[in-house]
């Protein structure tokens, strides 16, 4: 944070992201243990009422994985029956290509359709066009999504491709012009994603289950295929950061598939976007922890100043101040804002440092707003406790964080620091937490409450 896909076939894109989880724990890697079989039958088993024959799959093997692909392959076929002549006016087509699952560890692997090798579908799924046909990897990207984040992830991974094809189906598929860029049409394909989750988390799949509580693991296994840190949002391989992804999915979770069909890049902003210095990439777009909270601290006041404009009348922008040890604020954590003595506290040696090393800056600095936004709050005689305060903090976070997009501003985010605010909201609940200690449990909704803030501005958040 500084101070002033292949052609011919939609992927869900970040192949090399994917690979680097296999590179731990892939069965496709030399070396390295496959995933549990016991672990992943227990998710598919927790996930699905029934499993449904995979006959219909090309290349389909005898294990619970392309039993389990088939039925998400069902269930999907099913919402899109019901939502798309609700949506387009006509009727849905199955892809006359079908469906093709590869192992790509096979040496007797024939190539699957569009590509010259099935080594080419390692640890990813695509979409073809030409063929109409969806392919996914079984060997490794299923069974490892699977056993690291519940059969959630296939899902999104299958409704993520299908979406692809209900672009195609709907005139925006190959002839969709300079009006639809990639990040575009990943955006949608992640929203027509969460349509389907909210469809199956409703309990209108015949064969599928997905209890809230997994949401955040879905979300985690989207978030592994964003796109490396610099990616510009025009490169013509962009898929989006993960606050994009995040919020295309959303999206579609909280609309339908209506608004997804929407999305254009006129009226959406798209928060990724490519470092501007070589400077800022070269320290990755992080600042040492000290200086970034010198930095926030000569921000944050002026924003939350103007923000609160009438409502801050007796508002004084409280002090960022830097301790060694527990802030002693109350059960924050370390970061905290302390209303008797208005100003907030950072430890320099805690939670807040670690989450620097091993996020990133801006990971540090959504912790660091949120106790900011605790004091704007105060001010406006909003609640400091309580959902609506733990919401409230959330929203002004992100509404802070969206100021910090605007060209106009000395003082912006760089290319990382959404990613880093997202992974923090989805693996930990300091943002959320009120002046007691509260906060909201699900990374889903924490994600959502600071999403509002960055689209709608303080506004939103109850301010201005």
């Amino acid at each position: 944070m500084p101070h002033n896909g292949a052609v011919g076939r939609r992927t869900l894109g970040g192949v090399v992201a994917i690979l680097l989880v296999l590179t731990a724990c892939g069965p496709s890697v030399p070396g390295t243990a496959g995933p549990s079989l016991d672990l992943i039958g227990a998710q598919i088993r927790q996930s699905t009422t029934s499993l449904v024959d995979p006959g219909f799959v090309d290349g389909a093997g005898e294990g619970e994985i392309d039993r389990l692909a088939a039925t998400v392959i069902t269930d999907i076929g099913e919402f899109w029956e019901e939502a798309y002549p609700a949506t387009f006016g006509s009727r849905w087509e199955e892809p006359r290509g079908g469906f093709h699952s590869v192992d790509p560890s096979d040496p007797a692997a024939g190539p699957p359709p569009c590509l010259d090798a099935a080594s080419q579908v390692e640890g990813n799924a695509y979409y073809c066009p030409g063929e109409d046909v969806i392919v996914w990897d079984r060997g490794a990207l299923l069974p490892v999504l699977t056993e690291r984040y519940g059969a959630g992830a296939m899902m999104m991974v299958l409704s993520h491709e299908t979406g692809h094809a209900v672009q195609e189906r709907s005139g925006i598929g190959r002839g969709r012009g300079g009006l639809y860029p990639p990040i575009v049409i990943e955006a949608m394909a992640d929203c027509y994603a969460g349509a389907f989750i909210r469809w199956v988390l409703d309990g209108n799949a015949e064969h599928l289950r997905l209890p809230e509580s997994e949401l955040d693991a879905s979300l985690r296994a989207l978030i592994t295929f964003r796109d490396p840190v610099g990616t510009d949002n025009r490169d013509s391989g962009a898929h989006g950061d993960a606050f994009d992804r995040v919020s295309a999915f959303q999206d579609g979770f909280d609309g339908g598939p209506a608004p997804c069909a929407e999305i254009t890049a006129q009226n959406r902003q798209f928060t990724q976007r490519a470092f501007t210095s070589a400077e800022d990439e070269a320290r990755g777009g992080n600042l040492e922890l000290p200086a970034l909270l010198d930095a926030l601290s000569a921000d944050l006041g002026p924003y939350f100043t103007e923000a609160l404009g009438a409502k801050g009348s007796g508002w004084t922008a409280p002090p960022v101040e830097q301790v060694a040890g527990d802030p002693s604020c109350g059960p924050q954590g370390a970061a905290a804002y302390c209303r008797d003595e208005n100003v907030v506290r950072v430890s320099t040696s805690g939670t807040v440092a670690d989450i620097h090393a091993r996020i990133g800056d801006y990971g540090a600095g959504t912790i660091v707003a949120s106790r900011y936004a605790l004091g704007a709050l105060g001010a406006a005689a909003l609640p400091l406790s309580g959902e609506q305060a733990q919401r409230g903090a959330l929203c002004l976070a992100g509404s802070y964080t969206g100021s910090l997009l605007e060209p106009r501003r000395d003082f912006t985010v760089s290319p990382g620091d959404l990613d880093e605010a997202v992974l923090v909201l989805l693996g930990y609940d300091y943002p959320a937490r009120d002046i007691d200690g509260g906060a909201l449990s699900s990374g889903f909704d924490r994600v959502a409450a600071f999403r509002g803030g960055v689209v709608g501005g303080a506004a939103a958040c109850g301010l201005g």
